[in-house]
């Protein structure tokens, strides 16, 4: 986002590793009237659970109360939880485990959206923005496996791909984007970074401030697409 844009900057999940960081830098930077982080750990109006729409519109209730906000990130994603993980072939499907990686990682971030977007101005440049992952791609994908986490991500590319047709047609400057992050140090990615390539492994602060500044580059024609930590635009 534009350092010298007002308003307000909304970061869901800033608790994890990159939302930490999000809401970190957008405090040292300034540019915000407010920063507000919101994560399921978190209590009091701070308090977000993707998996409880509740809470969602009570969190979207408690921005609107201040300054708009131009800014927006979803910083969220799952990966694995205990035993459970990405499978690896189609015997290690369990309906109850894709369930639970689609409420995280596409139906928690487009009720965001749902709850967000309506409190967004419409007569400015604003970023509505989701973690997403370059495994969601279905023309990059050459590999197969993770099927929930990678079909998960591609679901949430499309529905970033269908907000950002509605919402332009209220706001002509909206900017709804889906960011690849790349591997970043996180206990999202801790179990798989053995074949991370030196040098691609981003500490969390890092990633934080490279996706920032992919975000001030944007342009209302970039709204609706999947960007890496460079800028590129991956293929849905």
């Amino acid at each position: 986002m534009k350092r010298s844009d007002n308003g307000a900057a909304v970061i869901i999940g800033a608790s994890g590793g990159i939302g930490a960081a999000f809401e970190a830098a957008l405090i040292d930077e300034g540019g915000f009237d407010v920063v507000h982080g919101f994560a399921r750990s978190r209590t009091g109006p701070h308090h977000l659970d993707l998996e409880d729409e509740a809470s969602i519109a009570a969190a979207a209730a408690h921005v609107a109360k201040g300054p708009p906000p131009t800014l927006v990130i979803v910083a969220t994603g799952l990966l694995h939880a205990g035993s459970l993980g990405p499978e690896k072939a189609l015997r290690d499907l369990d309906p109850g485990w894709l369930a639970k990686v689609y409420a995280v990682n596409a139906i928690g971030p487009a009720l965001v959206a749902k709850h967000f977007l309506p409190i967004m101005p419409k007569n400015q440049r604003t970023v509505f923005a989701a973690l997403s992952a370059r495994v969601g791609s279905i023309a990059d994908n050459r590999l197969g496996g993770w099927h929930g986490y990678r079909a998960s991500k591609a679901a949430l590319n499309m529905l970033v791909r269908n907000l950002a047709i509605e919402q332009s047609r209220s706001n002509a400057r909206a900017i709804i984007v889906a960011l690849h992050p790349g591997t970043v140090d996180t206990a999202l990615s801790r179990p798989f970074q053995r074949n991370v390539q030196p040098g691609r492994l981003f500490d969390p602060e890092r990633a934080a401030l490279q996706l920032l500044d992919v975000i001030e580059e944007l342009k209302p024609s970039d709204s609706g697409g999947l960007f890496d930590f460079e800028g590129k635009e991956i293929p849905f």
